[in-house]
């Protein structure tokens, strides 16, 4: 899927695909800290998070379910007009099949009971990854989510389900493939910046800041071709015990850090 663009921010992409393509001017938050423009977050933890309070699996997974909603509502609050969150990868069906049905269920319930207050918000929704595997009422209500949201302003939520880095990559390639085929594209013609706009995030700003909670440093093949440039910001917090307190934490050092993108000054 591939999401519009907002033409209200900074352009995504400049005319050469250089290095600072889909590069954001941050903004100000609510705490004084330079807000990232748009925020990734790999939101780990919840299994053992749960093993740590010697409870089942499924406590955790619920308990980071909760969590969302309020983190989106505190990246508002704070400026952030991107928000992008790694849900469920395309190795997570590998998962034993009761903990892949609960997450399918925490999904329909997150969609089901969380969709309205978001949209009260004017927080706009979108879901990237494949979704051809997942069951037809998840597909329609996938489809529900964004037909709702779609003129919404203040946030951008995109979710990403069933979706991997490579996947993406690999979609786009064929995507640029089949219109230059059809004699639609010129190949000599592709640059950074079709590339990218072939992508699930094609549009939007690169992520500024990626999150990753739970005690791991590595990014999982989660927005491989987005994440050139980001600031990398690694928590032991596990993802249900990361809260607005945590986030702001989180901007705090991204705003003290300089981003170069290859150059001196």
């Amino acid at each position: 899927m591939t999401s519009d663009p907002d033409t209200s921010t900074a352009s995504a992409l400049d005319s050469q695909g250089s290095l600072t393509a889909g590069v954001s001017e941050a903004e100000p938050s609510a705490a004084g800290a330079t807000a990232p423009v748009h925020i990734g977050i790999i939101m780990d933890g919840n299994h053992r998070w749960a093993k740590k309070r010697r409870l089942p699996g499924a406590a955790g997974h619920r308990a980071g379910a909760k969590r969302l909603r309020e983190i989106a509502e505190a990246c508002a609050d704070a400026g952030v007009r991107y928000l992008t969150l790694f849900a469920f990868s395309t190795e997570n069906w590998q998962r034993p099949s009761g903990e892949v049905n609960l997450l399918m269920d925490l999904m329909r319930h997150v969609m089901e009971n969380d969709l309205e207050e978001l949209h009260r918000r004017n927080v706009r929704l979108r879901i990237i990854g494949d979704r051809s595997r997942f069951a037809p009422d998840i597909q329609r209500k996938m489809q529900e989510c964004e037909t709702l949201t779609g003129a919404n302003t203040k946030l951008n939520l995109t979710v990403a389900v069933n979706f991997g880095g490579r996947w993406d990559i690999v979609e786009a390639a064929r995507k640029l493939a089949r219109e230059a085929a059809s004699g639609a594209l010129d190949p000599d013609e592709i640059d950074e910046s079709h590339f990218a706009e072939a992508t699930s995030l094609g549009g939007l700003p690169d992520p500024d800041l990626l999150i990753r909670t739970g005690g791991e440093n590595r990014i999982s093949n989660f927005l491989l071709w987005h994440l050139a440039y980001t600031e990398l910001y690694f928590t032991e917090a596990y993802w249900p015990d990361f809260d607005a307190t945590h986030l702001t934490a989180a901007i705090a050092e991204y705003s003290q850090r300089a981003r170069r993108f290859g150059r001196r000054s």
